[in-house]
């Protein structure tokens, strides 16, 4: 079925293509507009979750800037965006702090041992540090993504902390949420003051990290504006800020894909254009159901139909799905939300064709941003 009113099946988008809808990446950073006001906080992009940046030029005019996992990420955000930059990684190499204090404003560490290490060179650049403090606060629902679990090798537990001399530390880098609701961000609030109250009064700011998908239809903006100034009240001194991934590009674009086969073996089985693994990795790390532009559950529509990509690896698969009619060779798929932690994620396995980039700007054009060929394939190796 093709929707000629919808802006997905127009004929200009190539296939395999993801698809930014740049009104709706505005509307979801004016609503960060207003928490910030509203609130009295940062929020800064982190580019783990949303790197393209061609969009940062918009992203700038909201946001206060960055938040970057490594080197290249810092330098990305300060040749693109040009705003302030902040840093944390689990562990940084001399040669890592010697590029970050050139490009970051914040630097947070994963351990009092590499922040003895680097202290006095950060201090020396003017560079805030901070230390990232585990919580010991379970949110997170997949346990791959919850930094807060025993063991986990993210952040200082409150029990090493003590008698520790932390001069010279100005923040605490706090992140234990996964797409969590406001509830989550207060429960987790109580725990930090539970745990760390005794040092947030000697602070200067506290990083809450990312996971705050207050774009997400139903979540509570208004207790989350609420509970970040009863914090502030708390703690005046305190400079919060919030640094969200998935929440920025939420429902703001898809990846487009085409019909290439449709084989039988038990359930008929639909060959795309694109591969979960390579394009969509997430459907199989989380794993989740991608939702897809007309398409049902299993038997809720006439056709079932499941879909797999175009790599060798067996379990590239996406799950069953049904439709009013037939597909047919060739027909367009649009599979919906695909921007945040999908094209940061993306590889050239196999070498199968790596989907182009593209923009449905505020007037309706579709814009071709970036297309991949043989030699980017190429120039990933040796």
């Amino acid at each position: 079925m093709t929707d000629r009113l919808d802006p997905m099946f127009n004929p200009e988008i190539p296939s395999p293509c993801y698809v930014l809808e740049e009104s709706k990446l505005q509307a979801n950073l004016e609503l960060m507009q207003r928490v910030q006001q509203q609130a009295g906080i940062d929020i800064i992009l982190a580019l783990k979750g949303f790197s393209m940046w061609s969009a940062f030029p918009l992203v700038g005019q909201y946001l206060k800037g960055c938040t970057a996992s490594s080197v290249w990420e810092a330098r990305l955000a300060a040749e693109e965006m040009g705003k302030e930059v902040h840093a944390y990684s689990p562990s940084y190499k001399p040669a890592d702090i010697d590029e970050l204090v050139k490009l970051c404003q914040h630097i947070s560490f994963n351990s009092l041992g590499q922040w003895r290490r680097y202290a006095e060179q950060v201090a020396k650049a003017g560079v805030s540090m901070g230390i990232r403090v585990n919580p010991e606060h379970r949110e997170a629902d997949t346990e791959m993504y919850d930094p807060s679990a025993p063991g986990s090798r993210l952040g200082v537990r409150a029990l090493e902390l003590q008698g520790q001399d932390l001069s010279g530390i100005e923040g605490f880098h706090v992140h234990n949420l996964c797409e969590c609701d406001s509830y989550a961000a207060e429960r987790t609030l109580n725990a930090i003051d539970a745990r760390f109250g005794q040092y947030l009064p000697k602070l200067k700011w506290l990083n809450l990290g990312g996971g705050h998908l207050m774009t997400r239809a139903g979540y509570d903006v208004e207790h989350l504006i609420a509970t970040l100034k009863a914090f502030k009240a708390k703690y005046p001194n305190l400079h919060i800020i919030l640094e969200p991934g998935s929440a920025v590009a939420w429902q703001t674009g898809t990846l487009v894909a085409e019909v290439v086969d449709i084989v039988d073996n038990q359930d008929r089985i639909v060959i795309l254009d694109i591969s979960a693994t390579a394009h969509m990795p997430d459907v199989l790390e989380m794993p989740y159901r991608p939702a897809i532009r007309h398409a049902g559950k299993p038997g809720e529509k006439a056709q079932d139909y499941r879909f797999g990509g175009n790599s060798c690896l067996a379990g590239d698969v996406m799950d069953v799905y049904s439709f009013d009619a037939p597909l047919e060779i060739g027909q367009r798929i649009v599979f919906e939300d695909m921007i945040h932690y999908t094209m940061v994620k993306t590889t050239f396995f196999n070498g199968v064709q790596h989907p182009s980039i593209g923009v449905i700007r505020q007037d309706g054009r579709f814009e071709l941003v970036r297309e991949f060929h043989y030699q980017d394939f190429k120039a990933r190796l040796s």
